[in-house]
């Protein structure tokens, strides 16, 4: 069994080698194959280099393989699976999706707003590219998607390609195991309902042993404390009114959303302060490469956690074991949706739990979304399918339109006017709008 990890030069990698090499036992595959592009042949040969040394260490150097290669046409060839975890652009690219909005009085992020907009314009091409590769190559191997933003980028690939597909994020884990935590229970008596979109989900049910703690939940100052821990403009009892009102547990996503303004200065003050997001990242890589080039380095280092991605490396290989075996598990996953939401199209994709039953993820509906919780999901999707479009064909008028409706751009001036900053910004990462006349 073999597995071909996308952009296996990121900093991300020892972290799924690490949830490999630990899930041996149960999940016995023959070969890691690691690809990138020339541009990062040297993070490319660190990585690869500890992940050997790890692999070593646990013992398994005559069981597990593991191969690196700049070509993916020589990679993915007998691939079982294949995790997509790639950043068109590089740190530069997030760095300027943080900061580009910022002047129009938008809210720079790497997923969320226009810098997840100019991220997915980036990557759906190349995600889809991916995916013709292994129609050809390795036509029976399942795609995991973690590459961001992860439920568009997988809503492309579940509309265009035919390969087995599914987006996996890692917020629903972390934040069920934050939930065991609080309540001081096992994880594994803890399940929790998730509806919504990628980065835009609620809970709606924490079940303990089968009852409902949702109340118990919002109701503890520890959830709102949790909620605000990266968003310190945000006070704790502006949030634990939401919740109350609410009556669902949002993910810190949706903090965007609902405090746009202090989202906003937070935002704001961290670039001006040099300390955005994609700024904190590129520092943390660059004492993570040193560390990976150590030789007598020969675990993931406690560094890094600080990098975010907490429990990435269960959930992938949780999603791998539950594929492989074909034992019955239920997971959070985007997928595409078949009416489990009423309220979107069947055709959809959303993040919501599924049940795993060998090659099939079926979503278990969540039923239809609250009033209160609609509207935002709806206008979301529409930016979303907009998205999409305009990603494949390269159209203005559909990029313009996804601007337009994100909640998060105040009407149609802004959207024009960030539109044409993000492609001119972009251009080398987006010759589909290039052959097109300005419409």
């Amino acid at each position: 069994m073999k597995i071909v990890v996308i952009g296996g030069g990121s900093s991300y990698t020892p972290e799924l080698i690490s949830g490999i090499v630990e899930g041996y036992s149960s999940f016995p595959l023959s070969e890691i194959c690691l690809v990138d592009l020339e541009a990062g042949r040297e993070k490319l040969s660190a990585v690869a280099g500890l992940g050997r040394r790890m692999i070593r260490q646990a013992g398994l150097e005559e069981k597990i393989k593991l191969t690196e290669t700049l070509e993916r046409s020589a990679a993915l060839p007998g691939a079982s699976f294949v995790i997509s975890q790639f950043r068109t652009g590089g740190g530069a690219a997030r760095l300027k999706d943080e900061l580009l909005p910022l002047p129009y009085g938008v809210v720079g992020q790497e997923t969320t707003g226009p810098g997840g907009f100019a991220a997915a314009l980036r990557q759906i091409p190349v995600a889809l590219e991916l995916a013709a590769d292994m129609e050809q190559l390795c036509p029976n191997a399942f795609l995991i998607n973690f590459t961001n933003p992860s439920g568009i980028i997988t809503e492309a690939l579940q509309g265009q390609s035919a390969i087995k597909s599914v987006g996996l994020c890692n917020i629903p884990l972390t934040l069920q195991r934050t939930m065991a935590a609080f309540l001081q229970v096992e994880h594994q008596r803890l399940a929790l309902t998730f509806t919504g979109l990628n980065h835009l989900s609620w809970v709606t049910r924490v079940s303990l042993d089968g009852a409902d703690l949702l109340e118990k939940v919002i109701a503890a100052p520890e959830a709102a404390a949790f909620l605000t821990h990266d968003f310190p403009e945000i006070e704790p009892e502006q949030v634990r009114v939401l919740l109350r009102r609410l009556g669902a547990l949002p993910s810190t996503y949706l903090l965007y959303y609902y405090f746009p303004e202090q989202t906003l200065a937070m935002v704001r003050r961290q670039a001006r302060e040099g300390k955005n997001r994609a700024r904190c990242v590129l520092a943390i890589e660059k004492e993570l490469f040193s560390l990976y080039r150590d030789p007598d380095l020969m675990e993931k280092p406690a560094q890094l956690s600080q990098r975010g991605g907490a429990f990435y490396s269960e959930a992938a290989v949780a999603l791998m074991q539950a594929i492989h075996s074909g034992a019955a598990t239920s997971m959070v996953l985007n997928t595409r949706n078949r009416g489990a939401i009423p309220d979107l199209p069947a055709e959809a994709v959303i993040e919501t739990n599924c049940l795993i039953s060998g090659q099939e993820i079926r979503p278990l509906s969540p039923g239809p979304l609250p009033v209160e919780l609609r509207g935002l999901v709806q206008q979301v999707k529409a930016y979303e399918q907009l998205t999409v479009e305009a990603a494949i064909k390269g159209e203005r008028r559909a990029a313009y339109l996804a601007l337009l409706n994100h909640p998060l751009i105040p009407g149609a001036e802004k959207a024009g006017a960030l539109l044409d900053k993000i492609l001119k910004e972009n251009a080398p990462y987006l010759p589909q709008f290039r052959s097109r006349c300005d419409e």
